[in-house]
């Protein structure tokens, strides 16, 4: 599978943060397609491909962008299960939030996460942070041979 073909997640439960994230990657005119999931436990049922996600094609995201509040599963709950997981831990996650507290920055690097990124409330700053995380972890970022 080529690395053009690899899909981003995006776990967020915001409609319209969704709607926002989807419109600054399709701008950016990144070739990743994008499946979209709207709780950790759906999270992670696409990571193992259980479920309603049985059926997904094989292979691991390219990155995860991952919120920190979520229903049933929060994100940080999410980030430890991937990294505790040996097949998991070495897809890279961005925290993308709109958390400053320290304590939820401190905790999600402690799990491992690869970036914390606060979502800007104005919508073109919102557009270009996208924009440049797709760019970087989709596009110029060299993951890890599978099975690493």
């Amino acid at each position: 599978m080529t690395l053009s073909a690899k899909k981003i997640l995006l776990v967020e439960d915001s409609e319209n943060d969704v709607e926002l994230t989807l419109t600054a990657l399709e701008h950016s005119r990144i070739a990743n397609g994008v499946d979209v999931v709207h709780d950790g436990a759906q999270a992670i049922d696409y990571l193992h491909r259980r479920g309603p996600h049985a059926a997904r094609r094989e292979g691991d995201p390219v990155v995860v962008l991952l919120d920190l509040k979520l229903p049933k599963v929060d994100g940080l709950e999410v980030l430890a299960h991937m990294r505790s997981d040996p097949r998991l831990r070495m897809i890279p996650v961005v925290m993308l939030t709109s958390s400053r507290e320290e304590r939820d920055i401190v905790r999600s690097y402690g799990l491992g996460v690869n970036a914390y990124v606060v979502k800007p409330v104005d919508f073109h700053e919102f557009s270009d942070a996208i924009r440049e995380l797709g760019l970087f972890w989709a596009v110029l970022n060299q993951p890890p041979p599978r099975g690493a």
